[in-house]
C-alpha cells in the first residue's frame, strides 16, 4: 500500500529524532555563545532578533535574553495564526531554548576574556561560526524561527518574495545599528551575512565530489559506450524534444567523480565535435545499480 503525503511526514518527524534534537541542541548552543562572547562585545548587528536584542538593549537597557524570547514568541504567535500550526512547529523548541541558552552562558563572559581587538578576524570567526551552526540547526529539519516568520507571511499574504523581504528586513535593521554603533560595523555585519550564507550552504549541501552530466550528441551509442566501457560508469537515457525545431532526441545522464571531469568533457568532444552538454555539482548521490 502506498505512503499517503501525511505518512511520510510523520516517517520524517520521527527519524533519528534523538540524534537531531541533540544537533539542535548544539547549534543552539553555539549561537549563544556566539551572541554573547563575540557579537555583544563588539556590538555588530547582522539583522534578525539578535540584532533586535542589541538596539532594545543599547536604548533601553533591556537584557538580551528577555528580548529575544519575547520577540520570538510574538512572532511565533504570528506564525501560528497565519502559516498554521504544521509550519511552526519546528520552531517551538528553539524558540524556548535559544534564549534560555542566551541566558545561561552570558554568566560565563565574567570568567572567560576574549581579545576583540582584531574585527576582521572576530566578523570571519562568528559568520564562519555561525553559518556552521545554522546550517547543522536547518540540516536536522528545524528551525530557529525568529523574523523569517514575517517573510513567509509576506510571501504567503502578498506573494513578496522571501529573499527580497529578508534582505529588507535584515538590511533595515543593520542600518539602524549603523546608526547607533557605527557604519563601520555595518560593514563588518556585511562581511558575517556573506560567509555564513556560504557556509551555511556547504553545511546543508556537503562540498560536491561529483558532477552530473547532462549531454546530448547525435552520437550516443558511442558517448554511452565510452563512459560504461573505459570509464566504468553508468549512463541512463532519456527521449526529450526540442522547443525550438521540435526534434526528437536523446539525451544521457551521468554522474562521475569531480576528479574525472576532464577525461569525459575531452572524450565526448573527440567523439563528436558538435556535443552539447551540461554540467551541474551533484551533492548527494545514492543508490541506483
Amino acid at each position: 500500500m502506498p505512503l499517503i503525503e501525511n505518512d511520510i511526514i510523520e516517517i520524517i518527524k520521527k527519524k533519528k529524532m534523538i540524534s537531531r534534537y541533540i544537533m539542535l541542541v548544539i547549534a543552539l548552543l553555539i549561537s549563544a555563545f556566539l551572541f554573547n562572547f563575540l557579537i555583544v562585545p563588539t556590538k555588530i548587528v547582522t539583522g534578525g532578533v539578535n540584532g533586535i536584542a542589541l538596539l532594545m538593549n543599547h536604548l533601553y537597557n533591556l537584557d538580551n535574553s528577555l528580548v529575544i524570547l519575547g520577540v520570538s514568541i510574538i512572532l511565533m504567535l504570528f506564525s501560528l495564526l497565519f502559516l498554521g500550526v504544521e509550519r511552526t512547529s519546528g520552531s517551538i523548541v528553539a524558540t524556548i531554548l535559544y534564549p534560555l541558552l542566551v541566558k545561561v552562558t552570558s554568566f560565563l563572559t565574567g570568567y572567560i576574556h576574549i581579545d576583540t581587538t582584531d574585527m576582521v578576524l572576530i566578523a570571519i570567526f562568528i559568520g564562519v561560526i555561525g553559518g556552521f551552526a545554522n546550517g547543522l540547526m536547518y540540516k536536522t529539519g528545524f528551525s530557529n524561527g525568529g523574523l523569517p516568520i514575517i517573510s513567509q507571511i509576506l510571501y504567503k499574504k502578498f506573494k513578496i518574495p522571501v529573499s527580497k523581504s529578508s534582505l529588507f528586513i535584515n538590511g533595515a535593521i543593520v542600518l539602524i545599528g549603523g546608526m547607533f554603533f557605527g557604519w563601520t560595523m555595518v560593514m563588518y555585519a556585511m562581511i558575517i551575512l556573506f560567509i555564513n550564507s556560504f557556509v551555511l550552504d556547504r553545511v546543508m549541501l556537503g562540498v560536491s565530489n561529483n558532477k552530473a552530466f547532462y549531454i546530448i550528441t547525435s552520437e550516443s551509442e558511442e558517448v554511452k559506450a565510452y563512459i560504461i566501457k573505459h570509464l566504468k560508469h553508468s549512463v541512463t537515457i532519456f527521449d526529450v524534444k526540442g522547443g525550438f525545431m521540435e526534434r526528437k532526441r536523446k539525451v544521457l545522464l551521468t554522474v562521475i567523480p569531480s576528479r574525472e571531469y576532464f577525461r569525459v568533457t575531452q572524450g565526448i568532444k573527440e567523439i563528436d565535435a558538435d556535443v552539447f552538454f551540461l554540467t551541474c555539482d551533484a551533492y548527494q548521490v545514492e543508490g541506483g545499480r
